[in-house]
């Protein structure tokens, strides 16, 4: 292979676009007037990686160390995470009458996690049309509900700013507490829920919703998804209504109705959005055990969120059910699913618990906290989740490096980067199948 198209492999090619704006995004963090106190370097790395990865761990509190320069630094990391550098390279593209060759349809391809070239150029501009509507339309509610508390300026930024961090699945937050203030508020619960319940769906999803009417018409995806997040929401709040009912730290002073929304906002949030309405360090040790299953779940396919991907695990329980009904083959809504799409789940859930593993195992002999503290901050930002129990304000360089990595390996996808060092070949001989011992 010419080393012209080495480079330009689009899994390779990802991980560089990805790393110069990161870099970029780096040098404007470190000037002066994005800051109001001083910020390192490597500091200033996290929260660009951070961003851009749509994760949302900081290592400074973003309302008093940026200024609204450094903000809007950070929230256009943010929107060219969520909606992919490819994306907005295409936009760009588009707008100078700038021919989109083959080369760059599979960068989007690879980028938005696509099958083919097909249409990937319509899907774009149906994704920043979708996203940009939807920004607005929150944007717009919650200047409503905030311009009366904070005045018409600084209601309509921290507005845009919550709007656009929510739909990208980013938990940044303007505010130390997050969002702990509204817990009970049913107009910031409802705008934020849907934004990141919206952005983590997938933007293939949110097409074959617009374009076809009948559940029936809908791709095996699409189907896959829309009921998987039902379930899961579902699952997730009356798991976490009744472990934290009664928990005097975060539930418990609440009302019926404020637990609920408390309830609701910490179900559907770390399938990745990483905002929170109570104290995440104050929960019950199985609540965070399960808000780490959800972490690692993820978001869908091609959507502003990370982690394994929904489809992925619903993947993996098909493929245990058929086991144990002893079928040969795995079939949900009257469609049968492709044997390779069950070999990438396997690939994807195994590599990315090594990766977990392996984060874990570094920050256990490199920093002082506990196993569980640790564990759901890997995992967190493996998720690109950005909810923390407090450890990465106080991690030292090595934490700080590695999450970086562990954000970034989350935010490309495992296989994204496993194929960057893989050599595909087909194999010319054929070798006869014999059986294993397993179990």
């Amino acid at each position: 292979m010419k080393a012209g198209k080495t480079l330009f492999h689009p899994p390779r090619a990802l991980l560089i676009l990805f790393l110069i704006v990161s870099t970029l995004g780096t040098m404007l963090l470190k000037l002066p007037q994005a800051t109001i106190t001083s910020v390192t370097w490597l500091d200033s790395w996290f929260t660009a990686i951070s961003a851009i990865t749509v994760t949302g761990l900081v290592v400074v509190d973003t309302g008093s160390t940026y200024t609204m320069f450094g903000e809007i630094v950070i929230l256009f990391l943010i929107q060219v995470g969520g909606l992919g550098i490819m994306s907005f390279a295409i936009i760009i593209f588009i707008l100078i009458g700038k021919k989109i060759g083959v080369s760059e349809r599979l960068l989007i391809s690879q980028s938005l996690n696509q099958k083919g070239l097909g249409g990937v150029i319509k899907l774009v501009r149906n994704l920043f049309i979708f996203s940009l509507l939807i920004e607005v339309i929150g944007a717009v509610i919650l200047s409503v509900r905030w311009i009366p508390v904070y005045g018409v300026g600084n209601g309509i930024y921290a507005a845009i700013f919550h709007s656009i961090s929510a739909y990208n699945n980013a938990g940044f937050s303007i505010w130390a507490d997050s969002l702990s203030a509204y817990v009970s508020d049913p107009i910031v619960n409802i705008v934020i829920t849907l934004l990141f319940i919206l952005g983590g769906i997938g933007f293939t999803v949110l097409i074959d919703l617009k374009e076809k009417k009948h559940f029936r018409h809908l791709s095996l995806h699409t189907k896959l998804m829309v009921v998987g997040t039902v379930v899961i929401n579902l699952i997730a709040f009356f798991i976490i209504l009744t472990l934290e009912w009664n928990n005097p730290e975060t539930l418990g002073p609440l009302n019926g109705v404020g637990k609920g929304w408390g309830a609701f906002f910490q179900a559907v949030s770390p399938r990745t959005a990483g905002f929170n309405s109570i104290e995440i360090g104050s929960m019950e040790e199985a609540s965070l055990f399960f808000t780490m299953c959800l972490m690692f779940i993820g978001a869908g396919s091609a959507s502003t969120g990370g982690g394994i991907k929904l489809t992925t695990f619903i993947a993996m329980l098909l493929s245990v059910n058929t086991f144990l009904k002893g079928k040969n083959e795995i079939t949900v809504f009257h469609k049968t699913l492709a044997f390779m799409v069950v070999i990438k789940a396997l690939a994807i859930t195994v590599i990315s618990t090594g990766v977990v593993f392996l984060g874990v195992f570094i920050l256990e002999f490199t920093q002082e906290s506990s196993f569980m503290v640790i564990l759901y901050e890997v995992v967190s930002a493996f998720g690109t989740v950005g909810l923390s129990m407090g450890l990465t304000t106080h991690l030292n360089g090595i934490g700080k490096v590695t999450l970086i990595i562990i954000m970034m390996v989350g935010k490309l996808g495992p296989l994204t980067l496993a194929f960057i060092f893989a050599s595909k070949r087909t194999p010319k001989i054929r070798y006869p199948n014999e059986e294993v011992l397993t179990g």
